[in-house]
């Protein structure tokens, strides 16, 4: 879809899915100049780099924009985060797709502002060669088959004027647009409550540290304090109830691990360089402290409580609903299959467990008092090397004799014909 294509079928009143960054701002001068009557909606997802919202939207009308209003979803996105987490749901080299997640949230929150007035045109700044572009327009196709997405870098007309973003920061700068001065934008940072995401800029050239990133939910594991610190989490029914003691709602309980996880380094600075849906590949640095300390003290009740073949299940569906987030997928059937597959599992992740963080890493310290407080557990003294339980050695007979049936067969018959 073109911009005089929209001129001509009278679409002139475009809504748009804003930030306040460098693509927000020039986009929407852009169509204002261009004659549209833009309206920009900013999501609130608990940005933790934007110490006001509304000044998000002061920006926007500065920039052109006839209307601009923060529209509320850190609730929306905290849920959906707890879900990633439960589904243990990393992508390529195992970092939380905090990004992928948020996209879908705002399309939902932003749809119905565009039904109360009459709107049925919604622009987006993701670029034409990432993986947002896929994400808000499949999240707008299934959530409302009827609304236009309209692109801006898929539009010819604006990426010959814009080609890249020393020529948004140009046009910014002449028409005094209230931006980042050139010289704190080395890159680009897409926020919200669950993670930051930085990209683009000098973090495309890998012969530079990323070491002049300044992490906006924490520091450098480097730069973290020299003692540790032990975090309780509680779980219930696969929902974090408590920190340290203390019961806070979902949000809160992302808020604290943030701040606990950050000032250690856990979870920041994490390098990818991912294989993008578009087939290109990125390189992105990321941060998501509460995401990692939530998702290991998860993963260690997790590995109490899931047998061999609930593993193998758990795993297949975790990369599924991975590869869907980050495609944009996370509306459809097949996101809804493999999550209900998941939910049995969840229902057993009861317990307080224990971590230690220190200098970005987490590690393992204690579950509560016993596994007997761990409801659901399957680790017993069958396994000890210290007490009997229910497991007679001498049963082991038997087993080993079956499986020593195939062993030996191969042995015989195919192992001397093997080039190992």
């Amino acid at each position: 879809m073109k911009w005089h294509e929209l001129k001509d079928k009278d679409l002139v009143l475009l809504s748009g899915a804003v930030s306040g960054g460098l693509d927000s701002c020039t986009v929407t001068h852009w169509l204002n100049s261009n004659g549209f009557n833009v309206h920009c909606y900013t999501v609130d997802l608990g940005q933790p780099d934007e110490t006001s919202l509304e000044h998000v939207a002061d920006r926007m009308v500065k920039c052109g924009a006839q209307k601009a209003s923060v529209v509320i979803g850190s609730q929306k996105l905290a849920e959906a985060g707890l879900t990633v987490i439960q589904s243990q749901a990393r992508y390529e080299g195992g970092y939380w797709n905090t990004t992928g997640i948020a996209r879908p949230i705002t399309v939902s929150a932003i749809l119905p502002e565009l039904e109360s007035q009459q709107s049925k045109v919604l622009f987006h700044g993701a670029t034409g060669r990432g993986n947002d572009q896929v994400r808000f327009q499949v999240a707008s196709n299934i959530l409302d088959p009827s609304i236009i997405v309209y692109a801006p870098w898929r539009d010819p007309g604006f990426v010959q004027q814009f080609p890249g973003r020393q020529q948004m920061l140009d046009y910014c700068a002449s028409n005094n647009l209230p931006i980042k001065p050139a010289s704190e934008s080395r890159y680009s940072t897409d926020s919200n409550l669950l993670g930051l995401t930085h990209e683009a800029g000098d973090l495309e050239d890998l012969t530079i540290s990323p070491d002049f990133v300044n992490p906006g939910m924490g520091v450098w594991p480097w730069d973290a304090p020299e003692q540790k610190e032990v975090v309780v989490v509680k779980w219930e029914e696969g929902e974090p109830v408590e920190i340290n003691g203390v019961q806070l709602d979902l949000v809160g309980i992302f808020e604290r691990s943030n701040q606990i996880a950050g000032r250690h380094g856990v979870g920041i600075g994490t390098h990818v360089v991912e294989n993008r849906y578009v087939g290109t590949k990125s390189r992105g640095i990321y941060e998501s402290p509460g995401m990692e300390l939530l998702g290991r003290s998860y993963e260690y009740l997790l590995q109490l409580i899931m047998d061999r073949r609930a593993r193998e299940i758990f795993e297949t569906l975790s990369s599924i609903i991975s590869v869907q987030i980050y495609q944009g997928y996370w509306l459809d059937l097949a996101t809804s299959v493999a999550l209900a597959g998941l939910r049995p599992i969840t229902k057993l992740v009861s317990g307080t467990v224990n971590i230690v963080l220190y200098k970005g890493e987490i590690y393992f310290d204690s579950v509560d008092e016993s596994t007997q407080k761990i409801n659901h557990s399957l680790y017993t003294d069958d396994s000890s090397m210290e007490a009997l339980g229910n497991y007679d050695h001498a049963d082991a007979e038997g087993f080993l004799k079956i499986l020593g049936v195939s062993a030996k067969n191969f042995g015989e018959r195919q192992f001397p014909s093997i080039d190992r």
